[in-house]
């Protein structure tokens, strides 16, 4: 561990601000990723305080005393504040996070009614920084199989789409003792969740449609 000793007077309000202040004016060699400072990107996902989230969107007021920033948990550390994703990155890509269909392309567009399109509300907006999934014990125990809130969040998203037709094939792709059901209901993913969302949620809902197809 390091200390940095920072006049907060001197940049934004933000954790990120502080981060990138001491690495501007105090310790060139601080690593840690961050890009849109907007809580879009995902990309500055830490532990800071005890709580996975990302460093663009904490307030520094909003923490007593010493800001304590550790890399995201149970993770591989590259360096610093940078933690391997290069795993939970391929669990993602397993799930083919994109719309599947088999019917032939419309001249236009695949039309979705307001109903349908309101479904996908509080999952499309998941911006990937896997909060939840480095804050499920479940994962840290079984993330060579379990696939974790975030990446099945995802998967819902896409099941639940109206214009997704491969909704079979996804559910076949879960029906695994690990990648869905290591899911215990913990709820540290959604207590997590820097934008609010519901992974808890979203999983249940998954295997509700496991049992209603059997």
């Amino acid at each position: 561990m390091d200390t940095y000793i920072v006049d907060t007077a001197k940049f934004g309000p933000m954790v990120l601000d502080a981060l990138i202040h001491i690495k501007n004016e105090i310790d060139s060699t601080l690593t840690f990723r961050r890009s849109c400072r907007e809580g879009i990107c995902g990309s500055c996902a830490m532990n800071i305080d005890g709580l996975n989230t990302v460093a663009c969107l904490k307030f520094i007021e909003d923490i007593r005393g010493d800001v304590k920033i550790h890399p995201l948990p149970h993770m591989p550390v590259i360096k610093d504040l940078v933690p391997d994703l290069t795993h939970v990155i391929a669990q993602h890509a397993s799930i083919k996070p994109w719309l599947q269909t088999q019917s032939p392309a419309p001249s236009r567009e695949r039309l979705q009614s307001p109903e349908d399109r309101a479904k996908l509300n509080g999952l499309y907006e998941c911006i990937l920084c896997f909060c939840c999934s480095t804050a499920c014990p479940s994962y840290w125990w079984n993330s060579e199989r379990f696939l974790g809130p975030a990446v099945l969040l995802w998967a819902y998203r896409w099941i639940v789409d109206s214009r997704d037709e491969m909704t079979g094939e996804r559910l076949d792709m879960l029906e695994d003792p690990f990648r869905l059901y290591r899911c215990h209901t913990i709820m540290n993913c959604t207590k997590t969740c820097p934008k609010g969302l519901n992974p808890a949620k979203a999983i249940a809902e998954i295997k509700k449609l496991m049992v209603q197809r059997r």
